[in-house]
Formats: structure tokens, C-alpha cells, sequence
């Protein structure tokens, strides 16, 4: 019975509807190869100390597992360590400086206060870097930093450069393509950071396999078979490959089978969820009754 769930995943069978359906919307980790190689990062804590340290980008479009892969290797070494050397920084919307500071100071637990003090904010920075020691400061949304004037976002980048020199820190840069570009710009910058990719999913062995993961972990007590033909083809084209929206529309699937007692997912539920892809959202029929 239920042979297609994974061992930790079958007891939730037995639990009431709400509580099923709570633990398919809480967020999980579905491992996949990109995700491993890009668990490289956590090399960075343990190489030998150095003047010009080197970086890692990983890039890729909006809600493709990015900022999850970051933080699941923060979260591993905060079990493991005692003292915290892995920080992420969540890059403040907002171009400038200030907001640039603004957000390692927040990511620090320190007061960020009101003051628009450029100077004064970078001392303070400059201040719990030399007393925390981090090792990796990760800086999810980076893209955000690259919207100001070129002035601050040179200032930025030379902050990167000047964290590695005086601090031994290495940066970890997530977001999307414009972080790669701009990082690109000059060979000297290009020569601290490693590339790590997250592109969108490809129809293929590696996506069915990736939907079997997904089956296993979530409670139905019918097989769905979600990498048999058309309901794995409905899944992609929906989600235009980006594991954010796959599991979504899964995850809605199968609340949805819970509810109405088929307990597995067909292609006609999924259909029946009349799910938008997000390259069509603008131009949805439910847009216009917004209006």
C-alpha cells in the first residue's frame, strides 16, 4: 500500500485532511543535480585563508530553487557549526548605497536606524565583519544592488573585492542574469566568481525524475504517476520549467485530491485547476475582471 510514497512520507495517510494538506503546502527540498553541484558553495568554508578570495554566482530566473539552495547550505552549517561563519544578506529593493548597507546590517542583526549616512553605515559594516568574522556572506536578490547610479553600483562591486582582501570573505551572489553581466563587465571581476547555473528545466530523464521525487514526498494513496505521458508534459508546459511552479501546481493538485477523496492526480484535475503559466499572467482572462 501506497509503495510510491517515500517511508517518512506514508504515516501522514493516516492523519486528518487538514493536517495533510498543511504538510503538502509547508515548503520542502527536492534534491536534484543542479542543486548538488551548486552545494559546492559550502567548499568556500573550508579553503585556506587569502588576500584575493574567490566568489560564486548563482544565476537563473525568478522562482527556479535558487535562494532554497542557498539557504539549505546556510541552515546545514548552523547545525554543524559553532559559530556562525555563513550569513545571508536579503539585497534590499531600493538602488543605492544606503539600501545596499542597509540590507547587511539587517542580515547582521544590527540596528539600520533612519540616517541615509553612506559613511557611517559602511563603518558599522565594516565593524561586525571585523567582530563576527563571516566566511561566506550570501546575497540573495543581488540584482537589486545593480539598479542605482553607476557610481554606487562600482561602489558595490568594490565592496565585494574589499570584504575578500581585508576581511577573507568570500560572496555568494544570487539573482538573475543581470548579475552575471554585470559581474562579466571587466576581467577583474570575472576572475573572482565561479559560475554556477540554474537555468530552467528541460523536458527530459531529469525532469520525469525530478516529478518521481516530487510524487514520493507528497501524501496520496494512489499512485498519480506524474512522469508517465501527457500528465508530465501538462506539468511542464504549465510551469515553463521552473521548479518554483512545478511544485506549485503539484502541490495545489494535490490538495485539491486530498479534499475530494480521488487521492491521486490526473491530467483532467490538473487541467481542471485552470492554472496560468506566468509568462501568460498579464494577459489572463482574470486580469481583465480586475479592471
Amino acid at each position: 500500500m501506497a509503495d510510491h510514497l517515500l517511508d517518512h512520507v506514508r504515516p501522514h495517510l493516516d492523519r486528518s485532511t487538514e493536517d495533510r494538506i498543511a504538510y503538502i503546502q509547508a515548503p520542502r527540498w527536492i534534491g536534484h543535480q543542479v542543486a548538488v553541484q551548486a552545494h559546492a558553495l559550502t567548499e568556500l568554508l573550508s579553503r585556506p585563508p587569502s588576500l584575493r578570495t574567490r566568489g560564486l554566482m548563482l544565476v537563473g530566473p525568478y522562482a527556479n530553487g535558487k535562494t532554497m539552495i542557498a539557504e539549505r547550505c546556510a541552515v546545514g552549517h548552523l547545525r554543524a557549526a559553532e559559530q556562525q561563519r555563513v550569513w545571508v544578506v536579503q539585497t534590499r529593493e531600493g538602488a543605492g548605497l544606503a539600501h545596499f548597507y542597509g540590507s547587511i546590517l539587517q542580515a547582521l542583526r544590527a540596528p539600520t536606524g533612519t540616517s541615509r549616512d553612506v559613511g557611517r553605515k559602511a563603518e558599522q559594516v565594516d565593524h561586525l565583519l571585523d567582530r563576527l568574522k563571516p566566511r561566506i556572506l550570501i546575497f540573495d536578490e543581488f540584482h537589486n544592488a545593480l539598479r542605482g547610479r553607476a557610481r554606487d553600483i562600482d561602489a558595490v562591486l568594490g565592496f565585494l573585492r574589499r570584504i575578500g582582501r581585508q576581511f577573507d570573505i568570500s560572496p555568494v551572489l544570487i539573482g538573475e542574469v543581470a548579475v552575471y553581466d554585470f559581474v562579466n563587465q571587466t576581467a577583474e571581476m570575472a576572475t573572482r566568481f565561479d559560475l554556477h547555473a540554474v537555468p530552467r528545466w528541460q523536458y527530459g530523464e531529469e525532469f520525469l525524475a525530478l516529478l518521481d521525487s516530487l510524487e514520493g514526498a507528497l501524501p496520496l494513496a494512489r499512485a498519480s504517476n506524474l512522469s508517465d505521458e501527457p500528465l508530465a508534459r501538462t506539468i511542464f508546459q504549465l510551469s515553463e520549467g521552473l521548479i518554483g511552479e512545478i511544485v506549485a501546481i503539484v502541490s495545489t493538485a494535490t490538495a485539491v485530491a486530498v479534499r475530494s477523496g480521488e487521492e491521486r492526480i490526473t491530467r483532467s484535475g490538473i487541467e481542471a485547476l485552470r492554472y496560468v503559466p506566468v509568462s501568460k499572467r498579464r494577459r489572463a482572462l482574470v486580469r481583465d475582471n480586475l479592471l
